[in-house]
């Protein structure tokens, strides 16, 4: 992943466009900062650097991510971890998030970012709007709960690892909440479809294998 940075006296804020699916908080948030129309699209010097901090966090998806300079404060690393369904759309994930691979080495580190769960993201596990090209729908709810409590001995750290051709394994302590914030899960283990094809969404029920899912 490549980020582009956009530099301010006071703070350096960068932008990865291949996890970026165009929530708008930052529009939304601080339009004279960022400016899709601009060249460049973001001007950091045109509000307090608490401000562009302030909006940056609200990305959801991890594609801002902005350092602080002469000592102001980073980005603090959430109390709780939380996964929120979105409506026909990516698992939104905040909190102490390592993405590990088979042999269980840290591939990724965030804080927050939204994974692919139609199954046909080019960036996987990252969602990258795929969802829409594909016509994926699922209204956001909660299968029956497949969110074990188990000790992990971990801390806060979320681990979150997809596997060959199958769900994403989570380990660590965590909250899954549906999209209107009805129902919420809380455990430690689960594994969490995505090949699109569960009926017991977000949790995986093997579809995987009967569809004959693909990702390595």
């Amino acid at each position: 992943m490549t980020r582009k940075e956009y530099r301010s006296e006071k703070v350096v804020v960068s932008f990865d466009p291949e996890r970026c699916i165009h929530a708008r908080y930052c529009v939304q948030g601080l339009p004279e900062v960022f400016d899709p129309n601009g060249r460049p699209w973001i001007k950091p010097d045109r509000a307090l650097p608490e401000r562009v901090a302030e909006v940056v966090i609200c990305c959801p998806t991890g594609a801002l991510q902005f350092e602080p300079k002469n000592g102001g404060a980073a980005e603090p690393i959430p109390q709780e971890n939380v996964i929120a369904v979105g409506v026909n759309g990516p698992l939104y994930v905040r909190g102490d998030i390592h993405i590990k691979g088979p042999l269980g080495e840290t591939l990724f580190e965030d804080t927050r970012v939204a994974l692919c769960r139609c199954g046909e993201s080019r960036n996987k596990p990252f969602c990258d709007n795929s969802h829409k090209q594909v016509s994926f729908r699922d209204e956001g709810t909660l299968g029956d709960s497949r969110l074990r409590k188990e000790p992990t001995g971990d801390g806060r750290e979320l681990r979150m690892t997809p596997t060959v051709n199958g769900p994403l394994l989570l380990r660590g302590e965590v909250e899954i909440w549906s999209a209107d914030g009805e129902t919420v899960y809380r455990g430690s283990k689960s594994s969490l479809c995505r090949c699109g094809y569960s009926n017991n969404k977000p949790f995986c029920d093997g579809s995987h294998a009967e569809m004959d899912w693909r990702d390595d």
